[in-house]
């Protein structure tokens, strides 16, 4: 661990479409988070954590030379930044594709990308594509606005962020070939691994808000002899809790479901004889 004084040290965005939502997860998991946006360090004493606010281009150099033990940032800062780390846990937010981009109509394959000027603001992601791939191509680093680059003459291609491709349409682009990368935020920690029950701790709350995410509890009352039927659509992680109730021949089941398609689950359980179904949140757990 990099930290002298005991602490975990973990790197969080300070800014852009990153930072919020880390921010907010980190404060579902129980640790505490600056409510200055101007501060840049934030001692969690309780926890045993101390949080570095930092650019999310910068997060993964600092963790890969072992200056700080964790991170969150975006796979794609991750991939394009060649550091020393690796990603540990994807954490569901912050989802983007990467693809190549030309003049409408003008590409149809990455064949076509041989000896083409790209322009990109992650030329470390591109490269490695093309490596990968066997594309020999000149690749630009630019910072912003990369869709301008072709109509001014520096590109021939762009490598960026494609979200609706409205912004390409406007450009008078449209995007080819395959997705270059999915991204999305992930947890990222150093190649080797971390001796710290802190760090072990870290983990299991950021995954307990991942499942609280994407679970319901769902609660119903059903025939006992309907039990086996319902358990078929609604298994539960370890099975239903079954007990019985006043009514002779009735049981409440309580069993933890995905958040999504639990409407249609509430269907399908009402329809083989489940009643007072009801839907609640789940807002931590450990599994």
């Amino acid at each position: 661990m990099a930290s002298t004084n005991g602490l975990l040290r973990i790197a969080v965005p300070n800014k852009g479409a990153l930072s919020q939502a880390a921010s907010d997860m980190l404060r579902e998991a129980g640790y505490r988070q600056r409510e200055d946006a101007k501060r840049l360090t934030l001692i969690d004493e309780e926890n045993g954590v101390e949080f570095f606010y930092l650019r999310p281009r910068d997060i993964a150099l600092y963790v890969g030379e072992g200056t700080l033990d964790v991170g969150i940032t975006g796979r794609d800062l991750l991939h394009d930044s060649g550091a020393k780390a690796e990603e540990v846990l994807p954490l569901g937010f912050g989802r983007s594709r990467f693809r190549f981009a030309g003049r409408t109509g003008a590409f149809t394959s990455l064949d076509e990308l041989a000896g083409k000027r790209i322009a990109t603001s992650y030329t470390g992601v591109v490269r490695t594509f093309l490596a990968e791939h066997g594309i020999e191509a000149s690749v630009t680093r630019l910072d912003g606005a990369v869709e301008t680059s072709i109509q001014l003459g520096v590109a021939d291609v762009i490598a960026d962020v494609v979200e609706t491709g409205s912004t390409l349409r406007q450009a008078g682009l449209e995007p080819f070939g395959e997705t270059i990368l999915e991204s999305e935020a992930v947890v990222i920690t150093r190649s080797e691994a971390i001796d710290s029950a802190v760090y072990e701790t870290f983990l299991r709350r950021i995954e307990g808000v991942l499942v609280a995410r994407s679970y319901v509890m769902m609660d119903y009352d059903i025939r006992a002899q309907d039990v086996p039927a319902a358990t078929q659509l609604a298994p539960g992680l370890e099975g239903p809790t079954v007990s019985p109730l006043h009514r002779e021949g009735w049981v409440a089941v309580r069993v933890m479901v995905p958040r999504q398609g639990a409407q249609k689950l509430m269907d399908d359980l009402w329809a083989i004889g489940a009643r007072a179904i009801l839907l609640t949140d789940i807002h931590a757990c450990r599994l």
